[in-house]
Order: C-alpha cells, then structure tokens, then sequence
C-alpha cells in the first residue's frame, strides 16, 4: 500500500507538471507572440478551457500526500511554507488575470498578472523540489531555472500547435530559443541525478527542439511532455529513498486502514476524472483561429473570440 500510494502522488505530481507546464508557458509567452489585442486574446484562448482544470492535479496531489503520508506532507510544505505561499499567491493572481481580462477596458495589468503569476509558480516548484532533493540555494535555483525554461519550451510548443498564422510562426521560433536554453539548463540541472530517467529527459527536450524545426509541433509537444514526464519521475525515484531528510517512506506513511479507504475512494473517483478531463482536451482539441488568418465566410456570424469584452 505504501509503494503504491506513492506511485500515485508520483502520478498526480507528473500529470500536473504536464498539464500546467503548458499553461505556465502560454501565460509567460502570450504576449511575446502577439502583437495585437486580438492575438493575445487568441493565445491565451487556447488554454481558456482547461487551465483551471489542469489545477485540480495539484489539489488532488497534495490531498493524497496530506491523506497518505501525513509525515511528509507536514514536513514538506512546513520547510518550504514561504515558496509554497509564493506560488498559491502566483495561481491566485494568475486566475484573476485570466477571468477579468475580458471585463475591462484595459487588460494591461490582467495580462502582466497573467505573466507573473505563470512565471513564479513555474520557477518555485523546479526550486522546491531542487531542494528538497539536494537542501542547498544554487540547487534550488538550478532546479527553478531547469522548470522555467521547461515550461517555456513547453507553452510555446503548445501555441504553435494551437494557433495559426502569425502567431504559430513566432511560437515557433520562441520555441526554438526556449529549447536553447532548457537544453543546457536541463545538462546541469539532471546530470546529478545520473539515472536513465534523467538522461531520457535530456533527450527528449533535444527531439522536441529537432522536431520544432522541422514543423512537427504535434510530436515537439508529444517530446517535450515526455521530457516532463521522465523528469518527474527521475525526481520521484530519488524521493522514494528518502522523502525528507531522515525520514524513510515507511515512516511518512499512515496506517494500513488509512491507506486502504484511500484505495477505494481513489479507484472509484480517479477514472472519473480522468474520463472527464480528457473529454474536455476532445472537444477543445482544434486550433484556435486568430482573426486576420481565417478564410473569408468561415467564421459564423456574430461568433466572439473568448475573452473579448462584451459587444
């Protein structure tokens, strides 16, 4: 029950690093890639529908770690209280900044919220998890710069696969510039850890940046997901061994009965939304149209683009 339940806040952790490191990166790029109102709207419109969706991950994450492993939920989130206050602060601003941006009349300071509150979370979690691992400052910015860089890769990948015209192509190159940057950060930051999880990593952040070049923003996305996905568990597989300093997971744990009604509760709920989220990524699925690429006739008649003001 221990491993288990392990593998899966492993899990919950990676699927939240995935789903939200795309938004982090959006949020943080938006504006490089437009240079109108209406493409920025359109940028931030292809994360419009899920955004607060790939949050319940965390929600999710830190309940199972509070509700299976009370020890190092407390130990975590007490060591790190100020960065953790820093990141919930980030997320609030963040969501403020992306539901008011279509209610006023100037969307300036929505849109630097938007900015700020995707960059600090994406930088603190690299550096949380940084030191939690190694317990020193340059690891922690290490680890801060390695998630930033990531996310930007990944969110800029993200917008290329989404938009078009204009705004796919300078997602692109700032996707090729972002790549320039994780790539070496991620040598430094994942050598360390000198596991084949970690080297995979490296990997794939190279495939994604090879496959951006050469127009292939589906498998660049695919790659650079998979590089998140190998590092998390790169990181997880170190914390297996010791969660926090001189604790053992076996000590973190609760008990059996605690971990048994988990068990049921998470088999019964877990499919649900899983089944529902990846729903929502079916039906947002398509490309979103950023005015002044469409075709004339094919846009329905007094259709709006989300997150512009009221007509």
């Amino acid at each position: 029950m221990i491993e288990l339940w392990f593998a899966v806040i492993a899990f919950l952790w990676t699927g939240y690093f995935v789903l939200e490191g795309f938004d982090f990166g959006v949020g943080m790029l938006a504006p490089v890639v437009s240079r109108t109102a209406d493409e920025q709207r359109a940028s931030l419109q292809t994360i419009g529908p899920v955004w607060d969706g790939n949050e319940v991950w965390l929600i999710t994450a830190v309940g199972a770690m509070f509700a299976a492993f009370p020890a190092w939920y407390a130990g975590m989130f007490s060591a790190f209280y100020l960065p953790v206050f820093l990141v919930l602060v980030g997320l609030i601003v963040r969501g403020v900044g992306l539901e008011w941006r279509g209610k006023v009349n100037d969307p300036f300071w929505c849109d630097l919220g938007i900015v700020v509150g995707s960059a600090l979370p994406a930088f603190l979690w690299g550096a949380i998890f940084a030191d939690l691992l190694y317990g020193s400052a340059p690891a922690a910015l290490l680890g801060g710069a390695f998630t930033l860089a990531v996310c930007a890769l990944h969110g800029a990948v993200f917008l290329a696969l989404k938009t078009t015209g204009a705004v796919r192509r300078r997602a692109r190159t700032t996707a090729l510039a972002a790549g320039a940057v994780a790539i070496p950060v991620a040598v430094f930051a994942l050598s360390s850890l000198g596991t084949l999880p970690a080297l995979a990593a490296m990997a794939a952040l190279a495939a994604a940046a090879a496959l951006t070049w050469r127009r292939r923003e589906g498998w660049a996305f695919a790659a650079t997901a998979a590089a998140i996905v190998l590092a998390t568990l790169a990181v997880f597989m170190e914390l297996r061994l010791r969660p926090l300093p001189g604790l053992t997971l076996a000590e973190a744990a609760s008990g059996a009965y605690t971990l048994t009604v988990l068990s049921w509760i998470g088999l019964i709920t877990l499919p649900f939304i899983l089944l529902y989220q990846g729903w929502t990524y079916w039906v947002f699925r398509k490309r979103v149209q950023v005015p002044g690429t469409q075709k004339p006739g094919t846009q329905r008649p007094g259709a709006q683009v989300a997150g512009a003001p009221p007509r």
